[in-house]
């Protein structure tokens, strides 16, 4: 009871003294990263495409970095969004996911399969390439 009261008076002389800390006049806004849908598909498709190289390179097709983009792709890209990307510059991984996620975004609403196929092309093939890149994505829940 001694105890209360010792507290009670303290708190007390606390708030006469005028040493309670001002009130704050403002508040804050936390900034979050934004939620990207396409991220574990871009993960998958990194590792197929390249084994997440950024430098990778195919001589074949001229696919060029972290998710091999052709030149066709990049022109494209170009194209419709008034950049001016050259493939060489591919090898930044920066611009190749903004590249992808460009692409990614134009099949908005619609499910990974379809994106990851229209990656990759069209036809029969890009059914095999789906079961690579799902395999990849699937290990992706597990980490």
């Amino acid at each position: 009871m001694k105890k209360l009261l010792l507290l009670l008076c303290f708190g007390l002389l606390v708030s006469l003294a005028g040493i309670c800390p001002p009130a704050q006049k403002g508040f804050y806004i936390f900034r979050r990263d934004p939620i990207n849908p396409y991220e574990r598909l871009y993960k998958a498709i990194c590792i197929v495409e390249s084994g997440n190289n950024p430098l990778a390179y195919n001589k074949k097709e001229k696919a060029t970095g972290i998710v091999q983009i052709r030149p066709i792709r990049i022109n494209d890209f170009n194209r419709q969004t008034g950049k001016r990307y050259t493939l060489k510059e591919m090898y930044d991984a920066n611009k190749s996911k903004e590249v992808f996620m460009f692409f990614a975004g134009k099949y908005e609403y619609t499910d990974y399969e379809t994106i990851a196929r229209a990656w990759n092309g069209s036809g029969k093939a890009t059914i095999k390439y789906w079961q690579r890149v799902k395999s990849k994505i699937n290990l992706e829940l597990i980490k």
